[in-house]
């Protein structure tokens, strides 16, 4: 493709034949003394042609481009180190199903994408960097890029993904979108009763009845708050107060309110809807006109011990096989056609929305807000 690109470009239709050579693509024809070396049809030809040269240079440094994989070299290694925020019993699905196909062993290290990032960034500044992989939402990743802590490295299967989770600096693969929305016991709560948006949960009947993580403390739901205009518009502000007035019964991170919500400890939670998924018990998910969601990447240390067993594990994850099994266990991935089993899960789909992400003052100024306004 790149081949038809760069000889349509160097060739102006002036000449009689074509001639490629290893240098340029030209057209000429020997009778015309205009065409001849020294011509000026040969010379504007030549121009043309390192023109083109030229712009398909800078189209290439400008565009991730994805990388092949020695799986021979990923077997020699014989294992990855691999940091994430998922569950082990779904991330399980991926990494029993990788060391299987390759005889390959996973050590996997699970915590909130807060923590992992925390244990990544201080391993890294002391010079002892232990993952070969690291895996979590698009607002923790991009601080840990900034930090210099990826390799280049885009694995092939992603190439299919849509273009808007592509990172152009050819760093940062995507691989699964995390949808949020309103979550709730259906045991203590109604189907009729629940509430049809977020702004609904400011009801005086729901105050010290909502779970959700402390935004002061994490990360992602300091950016899901600050995000909310896309949903709800200027009253964003107005509901974010009203919300702390609310009493929340706050915990580390997103996967411990649908703990929260099983055992009855509140009765709504604002969390991921994989949860329904991915808990046993009485929850649900709220059908609302919009969800944020967060885009999650799975990227390689620019210092793997195990480099060529990373890029295979990046790969994997990304691969129809990979993303089948990962979405069985109630992710929302992003390989075309693969949905997880949850119920309406293409219409949570279309209806995902992206969350800006702040950078690393950004986030520490809305933190400190939000401790203020929640405590």
């Amino acid at each position: 493709m790149f081949g038809v690109f760069l000889e349509l470009l160097g060739r102006p239709v002036l000449c009689g034949k074509s001639l490629t050579s290893t240098r340029w693509i030209y057209r000429y024809n020997r009778t015309s003394s205009l065409c001849k070396k020294g011509g000026i049809v040969n010379k504007i030809n030549q121009y043309w042609t390192f023109g083109a040269m030229a712009l398909a240079g800078l189209i290439l440094s400008g565009s991730a481009v994805a990388q092949q994989v020695n799986i021979e070299a990923a077997k020699k290694e014989g294992k990855v180190v691999v940091y994430g925020s998922v569950p082990p019993k779904s991330m399980g699905a991926i990494n029993n199903g990788f060391e299987k196909k390759y005889g390959i062993k996973v050590e996997y290290w699970r915590a909130s994408s807060t923590k992992v990032m925390d244990r990544a960034l201080t391993e890294w500044r002391a010079g002892r960097p232990g993952f070969d992989v690291v895996e979590g939402n698009r607002g923790v990743q991009l601080i840990m890029r900034n930090n210099n802590m990826f390799g280049k490295f885009i694995s092939p299967s992603s190439e299919k993904f849509p273009d808007k989770f592509k990172d152009k600096q050819g760093v940062m693969t995507p691989w699964r979108f995390l949808p949020i929305s309103i979550l709730y016991n259906t045991e203590l709560v109604k189907k009729g009763d629940t509430p049809k948006s977020f702004n609904d949960l400011l009801n005086a009947k729901w105050k010290g009845q909502i779970s959700m993580p402390d935004p002061s403390r994490h990360t992602t739901t300091a950016q899901f708050l600050a995000n909310l205009d896309k949903l709800i518009g200027e009253k964003a502000q107005p509901f974010v107060k009203g919300l702390a007035n609310q009493r929340p019964h706050m915990v580390e991170s997103l996967a411990p309110v649908a703990n929260v919500l099983v055992r009855g400890e509140a009765k709504l939670g604002i969390t991921y809807v994989k949860y329904v998924k991915q808990y046993k018990g009485p929850i649900d998910y709220v059908m609302i006109d919009k969800f944020l969601a967060d885009p999650n990447y799975a990227n390689l240390s620019a210092k793997a011990n195990n480099p060529n067993a990373a890029k295979l594990y990046i790969e994997y994850v990304t691969s129809p096989e990979g993303q089948k099994a990962i979405a069985q266990e109630g992710e929302f991935v992003l390989y075309p056609g693969i949905n997880p089993d949850i119920h309406d899960a293409q219409t949570v789909a279309e209806r995902s929305i992206f969350m800006d992400t702040p950078d690393e003052k950004e986030f520490k100024k809305i933190m400190g807000e939000y401790h203020k306004l929640f405590f």
